[in-house]
C-alpha cells in the first residue's frame, strides 16, 4: 500500500507509490541502517525483493505496446 504524506509535493510520474515505498524500504533496511551498507550492495543481496519485482512490472507496463488497447495498470 502506497504511503501518503500530507506535507509533501505529490509526485506525478508514473510508478510514484511504488518507487516511494520501495525506496522507503531500502533506507530503513537494517542492511542500510546497522550495517552502513549502500542500497545498492543491499539490492544485490536480496533485500526488498518484492517491490523491487513490482517496481519493474509497473514501469514495465508503460513501455508494453498492448497496454495501448489494455490501458495502463493502476498502481
Amino acid at each position: 500500500m502506497p504511503k501518503y504524506y500530507e506535507d509533501k509535493e505529490p509526485d506525478n510520474r508514473a510508478c510514484a507509490g511504488i518507487r516511494e515505498d520501495f525506496k522507503a524500504c531500502l533506507l530503513q533496511h537494517e542492511c542500510v541502517v546497522k550495517e552502513g551498507k549502500l542500497p545498492s550492495q543491499c539490492l544485490k543481496e536480496g533485500h526488498c525483493k518484492a517491490l523491487q519485482t513490482s517496481f519493474f512490472e509497473c514501469k514495465r507496463s508503460l513501455l508494453d505496446t498492448r497496454s495501448r488497447f489494455r490501458g495502463r495498470k493502476g498502481y
